[in-house]
């Protein structure tokens, strides 16, 4: 599959997500800004898949990574940003989503694994509360966290 045909709308991923799960499978749910990909992003991303037959990335859209990080940001626009997350090849499909936070996402896509960095525990996931809902499940997934994009932004600039 082109990368490119990876980025889907909201719409799409529910009717692929309806499939998915008639056939038995199981859906990973990552998300992110993903302004300045690291080797963080990679190993988080594909011990997330491991969990699953399908990978969904949801990326924040520039009007949320701006209200997340600041009018400096983001540094790539959202479909050069998405077309770089397609690239990966463990993930299936790309989303980009204009919200501040996942919630609204997982309720209407109901991932089985919802996966999070190594800069939370399970009972720090903001989301816990939805996955245990919708009989998902959070997944802490990747190395330890010393990879952190505003570092190194932060690097870059000196």
């Amino acid at each position: 599959m082109n990368s490119k045909n990876k980025i889907i709308s909201i719409e799409e991923m529910l009717k692929i997500r309806s499939s998915i799960s008639m056939d038995g499978k199981k859906l990973v749910f990552a998300n992110g800004c993903f302004d300045i990909l690291h080797v963080g992003h990679i190993r988080y991303m594909q011990d997330a898949a491991s969990y699953g037959e399908f990978m969904v990335v949801a990326i924040n859209s520039d009007v949320s990574v701006k209200a997340l990080k600041g009018d400096a940001r983001p540094y790539y626009p959202e479909n050069e940003r998405a077309e770089i997350i397609s690239s990966i090849e463990c993930v299936d499909y790309v989303i980009i989503f204009d919200d501040l936070n996942v919630s609204n996402l997982l309720t209407r896509i109901k991932p089985d694994f919802h996966a999070k960095g190594t800069d939370y525990t399970v009972d720090t996931v903001p989301e816990k509360e939805i996955m245990e809902k919708i009989n998902g499940k959070v997944i802490i997934c990747g190395d330890e966290k010393n990879h952190d994009s505003s570092k190194i932004i932060k690097r870059i600039e000196k």
